[in-house]
């Protein structure tokens, strides 16, 4: 049997990043099964809101999930430093109405 030689142009192959025929089958399989499902999910949803409406809202709450992004809190940590001089504080205290005459 004729072993690879290097540098050998006759066959190029697969290019790089693309599926393999087994990897394309399945995915279009799979593709096609969810969008079968996609098309009758909300009848089957509501068929099993009748019988089971626990586990029809467990099921609405895991495909939500997929349509609303998750809210995360966020904690948010800093410093000022301040280099800075007080050049100068004017108070100006009027005094009107709180004097007692005789």
């Amino acid at each position: 049997m004729a072993k690879f030689q290097k540098g050998h142009q006759l066959a190029k192959g697969r290019p790089p990043g693309s599926l393999n025929r087994t990897t394309e089958q399945m995915r279009l399989t799979i593709n096609r099964a969810v969008n079968n499902t996609l098309n009758t999910i909300q009848t089957d949803l509501d068929e099993l809101k009748k019988t089971d409406p626990v586990k029809a809202l467990e099921i609405s709450l895991k495909l939500m999930e997929y349509a609303m992004p998750k809210m995360r809190s966020i904690d948010l940590k800093g410093s000022i430093e301040v280099d800075a001089k007080i050049q100068q504080i004017s108070v100006n205290i009027n005094r009107t109405g709180s004097e007692h005459r005789n």
